[in-house]
């Protein structure tokens, strides 16, 4: 009986100790997975970079023209952006007292040869009577040297009348070359003479144009150990064509040459001239054009990076590579030059390296990160 009771009595602390044995215990929050960011993955391939100089151009040949005689513009024989030909007249001077002068010439040459004809006829005369001692030799010496007298003054005279026909000739102002007309400075009517400082016009023959640029001293020493070539000379030879940018941006149809590199630098501004020509058979260039020179640079096995995976902390462009741990660390990257929308890496990155694509203002050096999809490669350009 006793032990019944106490059965009774155990039984309810039992079942009580039962039912807290068989109660769930509360389950622990899961951490949130780490933030997710684009990764990509660092490729290598041969790509080209360009670098753009502002330039200048010129046509092959600029020519002021001026007038080699003084004297009233009569005529102008073309107008203001006219294309002339190499010996076409341009301007008439008058020339009446050009004509003048030649007659006076002429007039003194006839002169001095008819002083030439009596001379000899002196001589003539003379020289028998001298042989049989009819007068003095003094008199036939003197008669020869009235003759080298009138030889000489005809030789003078010549030279008179030459110079009185180029003056002529000059009143008529010819293009030396062929070319396009620039403005007309002076008008019918006007005084003109050698001495004036503006010139009537200028003519630029620009079939052909010559782009001048400058390149810094560290540009000129790229230059130089990237192109093969014992010499500037070998070297120019080797180099690529370049293209011409002109003003409104578009790109100049002809692609040009550099042919030339100055002799010395400028000490002023630290650079040295290079230029290149380029073909303008539709004369679409004109002298004093303004425009940039687009030099390529080829560089093989170049390390390309996004510029959207970078970012810049004092002066530094920096990417966050990703581990094999998916922990990202803030590494500097060394930039040489710019393709498209990549920047082309020498140093800090090397080819298989993963790094955060966009979203770098989120990252913090160290934080662990979940690649938001599959790793991709870096798009090329060749």
């Amino acid at each position: 009986m006793k032990q019944l009771l106490s059965i009774k009595t155990l039984l309810p602390a039992l079942l009580l100790f039962l039912a807290g044995c068989s109660a769930k215990k509360p389950e622990t929050a899961a951490a949130p997975p780490p933030e997710a960011f684009p990764v990509v993955q660092i490729s290598q391939a041969s790509t080209t970079t360009y670098s753009d100089y502002p330039a200048s151009i010129e046509g092959t040949t600029d020519v002021e023209i001026r007038p080699q005689v003084e004297g009233f513009l009569e005529q102008v024989l073309v107008n203001e952006g006219a294309y002339v030909t190499a010996g076409q007249p341009l301007f008439r001077i008058n020339d009446r007292l050009y004509r003048e002068q030649l007659n006076s010439a002429n007039s003194s040459l006839s002169a001095y040869n008819a002083a030439i004809t009596n001379a000899q006829l002196e001589i003539d005369k003379l020289t028998p009577l001298v042989q049989n001692k009819v007068v003095a030799e003094i008199q036939l010496k003197m008669a020869q040297a009235a003759y080298k007298a009138a030889v000489a003054n005809a030789q003078q005279a010549k030279a008179a009348v030459s110079a009185a026909n180029i003056n002529l000739g000059y009143t008529i102002v010819r293009a030396p070359v062929s070319g396009y007309i620039g403005r007309l400075l002076k008008k019918q009517g006007s005084l003109v003479s050698r001495a004036e400082p503006a010139p009537l016009t200028t003519l630029s023959d620009v079939h052909e144009v010559h782009v001048y640029f400058a390149l810094g001293e560290t540009d000129f020493i790229g230059f130089k150990e990237h192109y093969k070539g014992n010499s500037i000379e070998e070297k120019i030879k080797s180099l690529p064509p370049v293209s011409l940018i002109l003003a409104d941006n578009s790109i100049h149809p002809q692609q040009g040459k550099i042919d030339i590199v100055d002799g010395q630098f400028d000490r002023t501004t630290g650079a040295i001239t290079v230029r290149a020509s380029f073909p303008n058979p539709q004369g679409l260039l004109r002298s004093g054009n303004t425009g940039k020179i687009r030099l390529g640079l080829q560089h093989p096995d170049a390390l390309l990076v996004p510029q959207a995976a970078t970012v810049e902390v004092q002066d530094k462009i920096y990417v966050y590579l990703v581990s094999d741990s998916n922990k990202v660390n803030r590494s500097p990257i060394t930039i040489i030059g710019k393709t498209g929308t990549d920047y082309l890496v020498s140093s800090g990155v090397k080819v298989n390296d993963k790094i955060v694509q966009n979203g770098l203002d989120h990252l913090q050096d160290g934080m662990v990160i979940t690649p938001a999809k599959p790793v991709t490669s870096v798009a090329l350009k060749n």
